[in-house]
C-alpha cells in the first residue's frame, strides 16, 4: 500500500510535465460568409503560435452532435498569423434546420519532426444569428 501514493505522485508529475510541454497560443475565426453543409473552411488568424511551427493540424467537433464527426487536416504553416478560407478539408456545419450548434476547432502546432509543440481551441456557433 505504501508504494501506492508514490506511483500516484509519479504519474501526476509526468501528466504535469507533458502538458507544460506544449505551449499554448490562440486563434480566432468567423462563420460569415460560410455556407451550411459546404466544404469550405473558414479562414483563421493565429496568434502567438511557436516559433518553430511548420504546420497546424485542425480537427472540428460539434458539441450538440458529438458522434459526428467532421475531420479536418493538417495545412503549411509559414508565421503569417493566417490560415486562408478553404485551407482544412472537412464536412462543414450542417446542423438540422432551425437550430444553432456549437463547434470547436482544436488546432494544433506541428514542428518539422512531427511534434506537438503547442494547442489551443476556439468555438463558435452556427447559423450565425
Amino acid at each position: 500500500m505504501r508504494q501506492l501514493p508514490q506511483m500516484l505522485g509519479f504519474a501526476a508529475v509526468l501528466v504535469l510535465a507533458s502538458m507544460h510541454e506544449a505551449s499554448a497560443f490562440s486563434a480566432s475565426f468567423s462563420w460569415s460568409g460560410i455556407e451550411a453543409c459546404g466544404r469550405t473552411s473558414p479562414a483563421f488568424t493565429i496568434h502567438d503560435a511557436p516559433k518553430e511551427t511548420e504546420s497546424l493540424r485542425f480537427t472540428m467537433n460539434d458539441k450538440d452532435a458529438p458522434g459526428f464527426r467532421h475531420g479536418g487536416s493538417t495545412v503549411a504553416y509559414s508565421g503569417s498569423g493566417q490560415v486562408p478560407e478553404g485551407a482544412i478539408d472537412y464536412i462543414g456545419p450542417c446542423p438540422p434546420a432551425g437550430t444553432v450548434h456549437r463547434y470547436v476547432w482544436t488546432i494544433e502546432a506541428i514542428d518539422k519532426s512531427g511534434n506537438v509543440i503547442g494547442r489551443t481551441a476556439a468555438e463558435g456557433r452556427f447559423p450565425v444569428r
